[in-house]
């Protein structure tokens, strides 16, 4: 007994940042292994299922950065607050807008799942500010790491501009150099002091923000599958703006900005199957975090 609890308290004198890697090690290799994450390596995602994505990270992300901004000054997370180089609301924003136009507030969905993820991190913020760190830890780095890799195939795959338009939320403007910037927020979040049941906590966090993830993606794959079911419907009025708008023009080019929303309509008409297309939807957020987390 003695024995076990020495161990125990040895695997817990290890740095933070090595514990939540490893605490989190099964969950992350069954998300690397789905065929999803291959699915979007090869550029099979549509713009339908890229939307429906952001618009959930936006309710995830203003409620972590609610939070953030509530305990920045608390010494259980001030270490780690880094809201230049790693705050993601305003790019989600910038990215929304885009796709959505000047009302995507009034537009975008929110699941129930992902007010579940949101609620619990209000929940940690106001109550149990020092488990903060395992749902940022979760998110930013998971973002920061596998970032361009994911900017850059959605990209191509979506045909976004190279202006980058749609693409602000895997931008990080205030990390000139991700890897020494990744040492760092290690450092300071190794440095945190904790004892020995509470890193047991964060550990356990950690975890519980992969789960709220996944619901996430089923909630995401539901939404998307009854969109199929109106399908027909939703294609029928994408027509007929696209119609509209080449019939206006078609004395003469259409404006850039027309002509981009028309462009972004007719990708979101491409034909897949049903099945193919949840498949798409859930295998993008999946990368997000499988590919993310690959390089923390």
């Amino acid at each position: 007994m003695e024995t076990s609890q020495k161990q125990s308290s040895e695997s817990m004198s290890q740095d933070l940042s090595e514990l939540l890697k490893e605490a989190t090690k099964e969950v992350h290799e069954q998300a690397e292994n789905t065929p999803f994450m291959k699915n979007f390596q090869k550029g099979q995602v549509s713009l339908h299922e890229f939307k429906l994505v952001t618009a959930s990270l936006y309710f995830i992300y203003s409620a972590l950065e609610e939070e953030i901004e509530r305990n920045k000054d608390n010494p259980a997370y001030a270490p780690v607050y880094f809201p230049a180089e790693l705050h993601r609301k305003a790019a989600l924003e910038e990215d929304l807008k885009y796709f959505y136009g000047r009302n995507w507030r009034e537009e975008i969905p929110c699941p129930e799942a992902t007010q579940k993820y949101v609620e619990r991190l209000h929940y940690v913020g106001r109550n149990h500010p020092e488990l903060l760190v395992a749902h940022a830890y979760t998110r930013y780095l998971g973002d920061l790491s596998g970032g361009q890799v994911l900017k850059k195939i959605a990209q191509k795959a979506l045909q976004l501009p190279s202006t980058g338009e749609g693409l602000a939320f895997f931008t990080f403007d205030g990390v000139s150099n991700a890897t020494k910037f990744k040492q760092l927020y290690r450092s300071r979040m190794n440095a945190l002091e904790m004892d020995l049941a509470t890193k047991k906590r964060v550990l356990e966090e950690a975890k519980k923000a992969f789960l709220l993830n996944i619901q996430v993606f089923e909630a995401l794959q539901e939404l998307v599958s009854k969109s199929q079911e109106n399908g027909h419907l939703v294609q029928s009025k994408a027509e007929l703006r696209a119609r509209s708008v080449n019939k206006s023009y078609e004395h003469g080019p259409a404006p850039r900005k027309e002509s981009e929303r028309a462009s972004r309509s007719q990708t979101d008409l491409v034909a897949t199957s049903p099945l193919m297309r949840w498949i798409l939807a859930l295998g993008f957020i999946v990368t997000t975090v499988a590919v993310g987390l690959f390089a923390m």
